[in-house]
């Protein structure tokens, strides 16, 4: 009998169910309902193992996302569901990565404009344009404004597309608490990141030094060692002659950047190498320059690259770096920070004619001076042969265009291990107590780790970030005092040393003799980020939280930035707290386009997801997601969504048919009786263990898996044997145990596909239930009853029954209506013993209305059947 509640639960069903607009439909409900909310006092309250807290990944607020943030974040996210039903309280918190390079090239691009620390501020500035192709516009191009024109320019920019990025997470059904979120250039978390800078600069882990360091021309900033990119970049081989004091004759070396003659300070070939073994300890002199330079041994040189012998310039490249410092040589830098060569003839080029050749090429492109010194070495004789091609190895910044040059320049860095083989030692082992799934992920942290040369260089000579939180002293020649910085209170955090004085001085004393000057730097973005821990829970603001959940318990992220934000946040946490930042990462793969390349903004190789999602919906998109394994890289695929967008309109579907039985009155469990349903559910209990057992190893594809191919059997075998048995077919008792049947599978099995097609299994639930799936307990064997001698096997054997009897209609060429009126089963004993087990569904669905007879057989197969098919109604 039903009942008036039943009834209006059944009444809102509807005629023709739909997963389009489920998105809209769910996602105000769960915000107005709190269904994700984060209850801090609850946390609080509880023990620690009762709260998993999750370090989510802030994506880079400049223009788009991509599929490969909707990949990642939706393993998350079912890792986050699967927790808040086991019911531990989920810290799921959402930040914006809003400082940085990408977002002031986006500013550049879009409003045309370019920062100038040298405008002043004008109140009530328009930008020249509004809305950027994307591409690249050339500085030539572009408005210069002042500092903090510029600064507003961004904070409006990346506000408008975090709300464009938030609405995509919430429509793609992230289970984040959208009350618990931070922008990386807001005030709690520049005053964390200028905190934590304070304390390592008190305990001398921050540092700032003069030296060689990467430099992007474009970008007019220092950049660190773990943003640097590997490309091909073409150029020539110049086999240039220099002159040996004695008059001996020439020393060949091979070069593709002969414009940096002039900052040559040594030759360098390895000490094995018998062809200069001769040489070594004594000078030659360099063509066109007549600049005397020793030549050396160090094993770094390769025999086997171009003539064995190579120039060690002030910089070319990084070995450039390492033979300079360690062989104690000279500096006699020319490129400057624009990328131009300089003005001044360096004291070192004595030669009139030397001199006379500098001045032609100071001040021009290094392109330029190339060509420039190309012709006069071919004019000189010092070329031998012609320029030939290749394909050279160039460091470029990952967001850059143009080669990275090697510039001497005042930088602040922290400490990494990089220089400190103790240090070193350390962060390894910090990676030996982390969790990485998968675990073969922890050899790229070691292998960054065990790469270092050199430490964190954190400074960058930029806008829209973090500013340094120092200033310094100006003596009485106005010259700033760097050996003494002054530094703020914590509690005066966030400063900005450009635009505020520091205590005990006045504003009129910026850049005056004795007065002081702000340090006009920004920190690196990571800087901040490798503090995403300490910024979401509340390190200076909400200090109960944070000791409770500090440690946090899992870092999701991409491959491709261990080197960056895991490794700077085990830096960090180390540094500070002496522990990891959380016990287990979570590592995502690549997402492929179809020639197998990992899909990027920077490649222009990008998908972007918001129409994908709207096309295919939501569930389908995150199926697709799922159905990866961490770790591995998956080709972006609309087909799999095709396939996740029917299996999220099955259980639509399925589960209307299933309830159309109507309702079983009393225990579910004990009306449970008939073998095909206790088989079905048994099957079931093995399919929760494997599904709870896949979350709890953070393998989630693996839970889909069991999942979605039982939910197929329950719908293709399981549905359509009992559906006659469930309207009542066999009796009233076998009926009661059918739809009971029914009923725990679909609670069960909505549960156990909520994390992956939330909408879907949402919308089902509340057709039969109050309150949330996503609120509800995961399920358990016990949810299922007690179901010994419950045979798992016996379901597959009487679908396989089905299928047979299905496919001797369908050669038949017979409807599936048709009537059986004698058959044969054949299989192995223990096969037919289970399928006259359920004999009576058998021949219901199946509509064997004759004789069914059994025979022994190795394989199971149908043999005599004979058919009756049903004559089609009239017209």
């Amino acid at each position: 009998m039903t009942t008036s509640a039943q009834t209006t639960r059944a009444a809102a069903i509807p005629e023709k169910p739909s997963i389009d607009g489920l998105e809209d439909k769910w996602a105000p409900v769960w915000e107005e309902q709190g269904t994700y909310r984060f209850d801090r006092e609850k946390a609080l309250a509880a023990p620690r193992e009762a709260v998993y807290a999750i370090d989510t990944p802030p994506p880079t607020a400049s223009g788009s996302l991509h599929v490969g943030h909707v990949f990642s974040y939706t393993h998350t996210d079912c890792i986050a569901r699967y927790k808040r039903m086991t019911g531990l309280e989920v810290f799921y918190p959402m930040g914006w990565d809003d400082n940085g390079l990408p977002t002031e090239r986006r500013v550049q691009n879009y409003y045309g404009v370019r920062g100038d620390a040298t405008l002043p501020y004008e109140p009530g500035f328009v930008p020249p344009q509004e809305g950027g192709t994307g591409k690249s516009t050339k500085a030539a191009d572009q408005k210069p404004i002042s500092r903090q024109n510029f600064i507003e320019l961004c904070d409006v920019l990346t506000v408008r597309d975090e709300e464009t990025f938030e609405a995509l997470w919430r429509r793609l059904g992230l289970s984040v608490d959208w009350k618990v979120n931070y922008r990386t250039i807001d005030t709690t978390s520049r005053a964390t990141a200028q905190q934590a800078f304070l304390r390592n600069l008190a305990r001398g882990e921050a540092y700032a030094a003069e030296a060689p360091g990467l430099w992007d021309v474009t970008f007019q900033s220092a950049v660190a060692q773990a943003e640097l990119e590997a490309r091909d970049y073409p150029g020539h081989y110049h086999r240039v002659a220099f002159h040996r004091t004695d008059g001996s004759g020439p020393v060949h070396i091979e070069t593709t950047r002969p414009e940096l003659i002039p900052s040559c300070v040594a030759l360098i070939a390895h000490p094995d190498d018998e062809r200069y073994a001769a040489l070594f300890g004594t000078t030659v002199t360099s063509p066109l320059f007549g600049v005397e330079v020793p030549v050396l041994a160090h094993p770094l040189a390769e025999m086997e690259k171009g003539a064995g012998i190579a120039m060690c310039c002030t910089f070319g490249d990084l070995t450039d770096v390492q033979w300079w410092r360690e062989l104690d040589l000279p500096t006699r830098s020319v490129i400057t920070r624009n990328g131009r060569i300089q003005a001044e003839t360096p004291e070192w080029i004595e030669s009139s004619e030397g001199k006379e050749l500098f001045s032609e090429i100071a001040t021009k492109t290094t392109h330029t001076a190339r060509t420039l010194i190309v012709d006069a070495l071919r004019a000189s004789g010092d070329l031998d042969g012609e320029p030939t091609p290749t394909q050279r190895k160039a460091n470029f910044y990952e967001k850059g265009d143009k080669p990275l040059e090697i510039v001497t320049s005042r930088q602040w860095y922290i400490r990494n291990g990089g220089r400190d083989a103790d240090l070193n030692a350390a962060l390894l082992e910090r990676g030996r107590e982390l969790d990485f799934h998968p675990a073969f992920m922890r050899t790229r942290y070691e292998n960054w780790v065990g790469g270092l040369n050199g430490d964190w260089l954190i400074s960058r000579q930029r806008f829209f970030g973090v500013p340094i939180p120092v200033w310094y002293p100006l003596d009485a020649d106005g010259e700033p005092d760097y050996a003494n910085p002054i530094v703020p209170d914590e509690s005066e955090l966030p400063v900005d040393p450009v635009a505020q004085a520091p205590r005990g001085f006045e504003e009129s004393q910026r850049g005056q003799a004795g007065g002081f000057v702000g340090d006009p730097d920004i920190m690196d973005t990571w800087a901040t980020s490798s503090l995403s821990p300490q910024i979401a829970l509340g390190w200076r603001d909400d200090p109960k939280l944070f000791e409770k959940l500090f440690p946090m318990d899992l870092r999701p992220q991409g491959q491709d930035i261990i080197r960056t934000w895991l490794f700077a946040t085990v830096v960090r946490a180390h540094l500070e707290h002496g522990s990891l930042p959380w016990t287990n990462a979570a590592i995502s793969g690549w997402i492929l386009d179809p020639d197998r390349k990992k899909m990027s903004k920077s490649k222009g190789n990008a998908e972007t997801p918001e129409d994908v999602v709207r096309q295919h919906g939501a569930d389908a998109v995150r199926y697709w997601a799922a159905s990866a394994k961490l770790g591995t890289d998956a080709a972006y695929d609309t087909g799999q969504m095709k396939v996740g967008r029917r299996l999220a309109i099955k259980v639509l579907n399925a589960t209307k048919f299933a309830l159309s039985f109507g309702e079983v009155e009393g225990d579910l469990h004990a009306a449970v009786t008939q073998p095909l349903d206790r088989a079905m559910l048994a099957g079931l209990a093995d399919v929760v263990a494997k599904a709870t057992a896949g979350f709890e190893a953070y393998d989630h594809a693996r839970a889909l898996e069991v999942t979605e191919s039982f939910f197929w059997t329950f719908c293709d075998d399981y549905l359509e044997l009992v559906k006659d048995r469930a309207y009542g077919g066999q009796g009233e008792e076998a009926a009661a145990s059918a739809r009971a049947g029914l009923r725990l599978a679909l609670d069960v099995l909505l549960r156990l596909l909520a994390p992956f097609l939330p909408y879907a299994t949402e919308e089902v639930w509340s057709w039969f239930h109050e309150g949330s799936v996503h609120r509800a307990a995961w399920p358990s064997a016990a949810d299922l009853g007690d179901l010994e001698g419950g045979d798992p096997t016996l379901l597959g054997a009487v679908g396989e029954a089905l299928a047979g009897v299905r496919k001797t209609k369908s050669e038949a060429k017979v409807g599936m209506r048709a009537e059986v009126s004698s058959i044969v089963l054949a299989g192995p004993a223990a096969w037919c013993d289970r399928v006259r087990a359920a004999e009576a569904d058998l021949r219901a669905a199946g509509r064997v209305t004759g004789t069914l007879d059994y025979a022994e057989a190795e394989t199971p197969e149908v043999r005599d059947a004979v058919l009756i098919p049903v004559e089609k109604p009239k017209a």
